[in-house]
């Protein structure tokens, strides 16, 4: 099995299958790119991927066979070094990265850490690292429950603050407008897409404005 797999949240983006390896395996291509062709038939998934290969040091590396020169010149076949990255406790990708190969007794350290680095990130993209933060939990700890996994790495504490609530308030609303225009382009009244959205009349109605003005003459 791959040592991560991220599902995005929005339809059109593509999944990311994680593999870290710490010693040389000759197979290691073949059985990676074989695992993907299965998981992609299982779930018959229709949008891109991405399959990233993190060895600890070039040297490891046993190269990528010739016949998957496609997947490499597509950007779907990447290979990274994790000891050639000068300096890896600002990187939030490759803190996700070592967070799913991490000994348990580092855990809560690399969670700390990949916390500091999403705090100076603009707010939008705070509320996406922290879901794949506890997603990567999720994948390291599958025994566990989600809400227990939030308690113990402090991810309960970080969703009760301020921000973190507006911007899910704000990504909701984004959500209930996206339907409405929908509904609305199905023809349907505002005060029914008010009542079937939650979205209040007035909303609504700078919703159907907007709808008309970018519709052609």
């Amino acid at each position: 099995m791959f040592d991560g797999v991220f599902l995005p949240k929005r339809d059109g983006d593509p999944i990311y299958f994680v593999e870290v390896q710490f010693q040389r395996d000759e197979d290691l291509y073949y059985r990676l790119m074989k695992e993907v062709f299965i998981y992609l038939g299982q779930n018959r998934w229709q949008y891109g991927w991405q399959a990233l290969v993190f060895w600890a040091k070039r040297s490891l590396d046993t190269g990528i066979p010739q016949c998957y020169d496609a997947e490499v010149k597509a950007g779907n076949l990447r290979t990274f070094y994790l000891d050639e990255t000068p300096d890896t406790s600002t990187s939030i990708g490759l803190g996700l990265v070592r967070l799913v190969v991490e000994p348990e007794s580092n855990v809560q350290q690399r969670v700390q850490q990949l916390e500091r680095c999403t705090q100076a990130l603009p707010v939008a993209q705070q509320r996406n690292t922290i879901e794949l933060i506890e997603q990567a939990l999720v994948y390291k700890f599958p025994k566990r429950p989600r809400r227990e996994l939030e308690a113990m790495f402090g991810l309960t504490e970080w969703k009760q603050t301020r921000f973190y609530q507006e911007v899910t308030a704000e990504a909701g609303q984004e959500k209930q407008q996206e339907i409405a225009l929908k509904f609305l382009e199905l023809g349907l009244s505002i005060e029914i897409v008010a009542e079937g959205t939650g979205l209040s009349i007035e909303q609504v109605q700078q919703l159907r404005q907007q709808l008309d003005h970018s519709s052609p003459n």
